[in-house]
């Protein structure tokens, strides 16, 4: 348990007085977690139920929307209370929690990404090894890993923060973050700090650096294949080059935000940067998905044409 001098509980300081504005913004925000579970587990029913879609890619992308709706319920129903509250206070276990799922979401969504382009590299590269290459223990297998290094890796991290004898209780966040609570130690948390900064370049520099590596070789494949060979290519990597792409920005976002000062950025524009790296990517990658791969916009509009028929 952490000690604070405050008490066992932490002032989430980046709120402000928004008077009865603050319904409208409870109805915003409620409105984005609300599409944000619709959209995901439509497509993870859809992926289900659907055999012809029990394949690699879309299975990645399953566990890929299960860690959207993971990632959303570690900050929506906490952001939500705190909108509504005049008093924005959480308890160290909330906010250790909270702190917990959301590491472990990013580094989930980096290691699954990087898996999506390890299997579109083989099905471009490599097409006829492809299958005896991903066979389902493999896939399994990989899933599990992804899911199980960022997790382990936080638990060590959050047990680190828990031990620190804390000087002050105010976070300058509308959500808990480790960085902003290791700040708050009454002695030097290098060792916290280091371990921090190698794991989570560890997680991201290397997922950018291995799916850097996979396109170069996808490229060179366009280049010297067919016309079929290119179509292919665009149509599967395009939604996750978009969802690397927004995630990393979203992750650089949150970077800049936790270690350099920003007071001079109006507050608002500064939440809503601190916000885009859990909200829009768990928004993004199922419209992304729903509309560019055909097979799951087929089964989308089957899916819910049988429910309105049954409705």
């Amino acid at each position: 348990m952490i000690n604070s001098t405050q008490g066992l509980f932490f002032i989430l300081d980046a709120y402000f007085d928004t008077g009865l504005l603050k319904y409208l913004y409870f109805i915003i925000v409620m409105s984005h977690y609300i599409v944000i579970l619709c959209s995901n587990l439509l497509l993870i029913v859809v992926i289900c139920v659907n055999r012809s879609l029990h394949e690699p890619m879309y299975m990645f992308l399953c566990s890929l929307f299960v860690n959207e709706l993971y990632g959303s319920t570690g900050l929506f129903p906490l952001l939500l209370g705190q909108i509504l509250s005049d008093i924005h206070t959480v308890s160290a276990a909330v906010c250790l929690l909270q702190t917990f799922c959301l590491y472990s979401y990013g580094g989930v969504e980096y290691l699954n990404l990087a898996i999506m382009s390890y299997d579109r590299y083989l099905a471009i590269c490599y097409p006829l090894q492809y299958n005896m290459q991903m066979k389902s223990h493999k896939i399994a297998v990989l899933i599990a890993l992804t899911w199980l290094y960022p997790l382990i890796v936080c638990i060590c991290m959050i047990f680190m923060t828990s031990s620190l004898q804390l000087c002050g209780n105010i976070i300058n966040k509308v959500y808990c973050v480790n960085y902003s609570v290791v700040k708050l130690a009454c002695f030097d948390t290098s060792v916290i700090n280091i371990y921090g900064l190698i794991t989570s370049f560890g997680k991201i520099l290397g997922a950018l650096i291995f799916i850097c590596y996979t396109y170069i070789k996808i490229l060179k494949v366009c280049l010297l294949g067919s016309k079929q060979t290119r179509q292919k290519a665009v149509s599967t990597c395009t939604p996750h080059l978009a969802s690397v792409l927004n995630f990393s920005i979203g992750a650089s976002f949150e970077m800049l935000q936790s270690r350099f000062n920003m007071s001079g950025v109006p507050n608002m524009l500064r939440i809503f940067l601190s916000l885009y790296f859990f909200t829009c990517p768990p928004l993004f990658n199922p419209l992304m998905y729903g509309l560019n791969l055909s097979k799951i916009r087929v089964t989308c509009k089957n899916l819910i044409a049988n429910v309105l028929r049954q409705g």
